[in-house]
């Protein structure tokens, strides 16, 4: 199948969760996320070579988002409803003009031609999140994720994967039981189980997601200890969990936080992410009304991690 690449030039950082989400409700598979500062900031941290980019892209200041829609008989139709949004979006925040460009795209250029951006790195103490097309000399204590997203949000790259990376390797013992909300492709439940946790269940609400978490988990052999389903956000939850994690944005961890209790153990730990700082406090309210206790809050690039506690 065919897509159309659809390429949203942002000034204002505060409207790239607005715009992200907004496209993803559309059904177009997720979202990519081209920060300049944030590649510069890696590049000048030695992570990555500053070499692979260009110096157009270095010295940009917009933020890219870039989106993916099938060529079908309802694209006419999702275009014209993401030009109405993005005016709603940008008189509600006071956001400068954004400026969108649409281009066709064959599948295969898409799956492949943000590549050259991921690099084998190192997330958090041990967590090593490594492409299946680099090589990586893996040093004693590492734990490596071997991950191809395709399609699907999640690399690490982005502070707010790397966040949950972070606290994953902090909260997750041996024996856990985890579930990972909107798992993307998988990466959170991949890292849990090779941290030792019993069972994990991950899900999605996009089967795009589902298949490429799928693949994921098998590259990792970890399909004994991980499943995968789709679902809209707990629907098709079991049991109870030790952590619940959920690296999606404000106001769906919102609309979740009420029904984590049920499948959550007491005294246990959801983590959220995916939160603009902006919008932090809200969430950490939410939390609060349904009796979590903060343990603690992690913020990078303008995103915030939440690490609370159910008390019952």
């Amino acid at each position: 199948m065919n897509y159309m690449e659809i390429k949203m030039e942002v000034k204002d950082r505060d409207g790239v969760e607005a715009l992200s989400n907004m496209l993803a409700e559309m059904g177009t598979g997720g979202v990519m996320i081209e920060d300049p500062q944030a590649i510069a900031d890696y590049a000048n941290s030695g992570l990555w070579d500053a070499h692979e980019f260009s110096e157009e892209l270095m010295s940009r200041k917009d933020i890219i988002i870039k989106s993916y829609l099938p060529q079908d008989d309802n694209l006419l139709n999702k275009v014209e409803q993401i030009i109405i949004e993005l005016n709603e979006i940008e008189t509600r925040l006071d956001m400068p003009p954004t400026r969108v460009t649409y281009k066709p795209v064959q599948e295969e250029d898409w799956a492949n031609a943000w590549k050259v951006y991921f690099k084998p790195e190192r997330i958090g103490k041990i967590t090593v999140i490594k492409p299946t097309w680099e090589t990586y000399e893996k040093q004693e204590g590492d734990l490596v994720i071997e991950i191809d997203p395709g399609m699907a949000f999640g690399t690490g790259n982005h502070a707010t994967t790397a966040l949950c990376l972070q606290m994953l390797e902090d909260y997750v013992k041996p024996g856990m039981d985890v579930i990972d909300v909107g798992t993307g492709s998988g990466i959170l439940a991949i890292q849990a189980g090779l941290l030792g946790a019993n069972s994990v269940q991950a899900m999605d609400y996009d089967t795009v997601a589902v298949s490429a978490a799928k693949e994921n988990i098998e590259l990792n052999n970890l399909q004994e200890r991980v499943s995968i389903c789709q679902s809209d956000l707990l629907a098709e939850a079991h049991g109870q969990a030790d952590i619940i994690v959920a690296n999606i944005i404000a106001d769906i961890i919102i609309r979740l936080t009420p029904s984590t209790v049920e499948y959550l153990k007491n005294g246990k730990v959801f983590i959220s992410s995916g939160i603009i700082d902006t919008r932090k406090d809200d969430v950490l309210a939410a939390l609060k009304e349904h009796n979590f206790s903060i343990i603690e809050v992690r913020e990078n690039a303008g995103w915030v991690a939440i690490a609370a506690r159910y008390e019952g």
